[in-house]
């Protein structure tokens, strides 16, 4: 009789005590085997599996490439790495970062959904933006169940409440009763009828995840050619529909959902204005540092000259940062707004 017995969760912000929560509640012989994403710098050692091993009975690791899966272990996607699941075995690759992650969440639910299909329970926990929409989508879409955190219970519930737009969930719980869930889905015959088949545009996303040559693969006729480019190698971005969810992707492989599109935008355009700046200020200094020389030399003219394009530079200087500091602020105030919608406390 056939059980669920692939279970991946992702998370981002706020992720932390949602995952110790979450897996303290884990019987030691639990049938299935779990996959977790959390986004973290690549520029860190992970120790998310030192971490949840104080809290449960179940061994954790940081997934190994190639290595067999093995149902009561809980494996960690290490930094800077994309974690697959293939039949029978996990995969790790460098492939193109997703929603501006790697390791990404909807790569790991997809991967999953690929291979796996009805036997896959996908988790989405507490996040800001929407890394895991995506991938509950193709988890729902192969007959898999999904699960995501109660957005009144999470301490960052855009994630969850995007995944809730994006597809029916089948369950909608606080973390504390998400252990005890589990533990009863996974002890669940799967019914016997026939699951969808994989779409040709989920296998080209995943090899494309795996590494694989998306341009061989056929990666342009996944979506529609935008008007945008992409924010990391600045290539032509396709348009892609799942339900009621725009998804972007270039042709070396790049994603990102039209939140994380936006927020990437957004940096892109703060660090030019940073940039901006730093030189009008270089060049207002330097106007000024010439400027006494030549008061020096008697040049009162041409020192007066420089000292009120100094001062024109520092003018504009002052205009760009007052927007983006306001921009910043307006931002701020957006979160909070959505907190107390959530009726969610900052902690």
């Amino acid at each position: 009789m056939l059980k669920p017995d692939i279970v991946v969760i992702g998370a981002s912000a706020g992720g932390l005590g949602a995952f110790e929560t979450l897996v303290s509640q884990l019987p030691s012989d639990f049938p299935a085997a779990i996959f977790i994403v959390w986004h973290i710098s690549p520029d860190y050692p992970s120790l998310l599996p030192q971490i949840l091993a104080r809290v449960t009975s179940l061994p954790v690791a940081h997934a190994v490439d190639r290595k067999p899966i093995k149902t009561g272990r809980i494996y960690v996607a290490p930094p800077d790495h994309h974690l697959l699941v293939e039949p029978g075995v996990i995969r790790l690759s460098r492939g193109p970062k997703e929603n501006r992650f790697r390791p990404a969440i909807d790569v790991l639910f997809r991967s999953a959904a690929r291979s796996f299909g009805k036997r896959v329970i996908g988790v989405v926990l507490s996040g800001s933006l929407d890394d895991g929409a995506a991938g509950l989508y193709a988890i729902k879409e192969r007959g898999g169940i999904a699960i995501v955190q109660d957005p009144l219970d999470a301490l960052h519930p855009s994630m969850p409440r995007a995944a809730m737009k994006t597809v029916a969930v089948d369950y909608c719980v606080p973390i504390i009763e998400m252990g005890a869930l589990l533990t009863y889905l996974v002890d669940q015959a799967i019914p016997e009828e026939e699951e969808n088949v994989v779409s040709e545009s989920m296998d080209i996303e995943v090899g494309v995840a795996r590494e694989d040559n998306g341009l061989e693969m056929g990666i342009m006729k996944i979506g529609e050619p935008s008007p945008y480019t992409c924010p990391e190698c600045h290539g032509v971005l396709l348009q892609l529909k799942e339900g009621n969810l725009i998804r972007f992707r270039c042709h070396t492989g790049h994603a990102y959902s039209l939140n994380s599109l936006l927020a990437e935008v957004t940096q892109s355009i703060e660090e030019t204005l940073w940039d901006g700046i730093r030189t009008i200020e270089a060049s207002e200094m330097l106007m000024t540092h010439t400027a006494k020389h030549l008061r020096e030399m008697n040049e009162h003219e041409a020192a007066d000259l420089l000292l009120q394009k100094a001062e024109d530079a520092k003018r504009r200087a002052n205009l760009v940062r007052q927007a983006i500091i306001s921009n910043e602020i307006l931002s701020q105030d957006n979160l909070e707004e959505e907190v107390r919608r959530e009726g969610i406390r900052e902690s």
